[in-house]
């Protein structure tokens, strides 16, 4: 058995994020993906003061 060596954390840009979430929102909708992905990007703004549920 061949074991993988634990590279730490892995870290991922906001904007691949959000790319992300467009494709996959663009798939489902049949919208384009830069469309949703501006849209995603001016929502950024209006919710900096909320916080997740705990």
């Amino acid at each position: 058995m061949v074991r993988k060596k634990n590279v730490g954390k892995v870290s991922v840009s906001r904007t691949s994020i959000l790319r992300a979430v467009a494709s996959s929102s663009a798939i489902e909708t049949g919208e384009r993906t830069e469309v949703i992905e501006k849209r995603l990007k001016s929502r950024k703004r209006q919710n900096r003061a909320l916080t997740l549920a705990s």
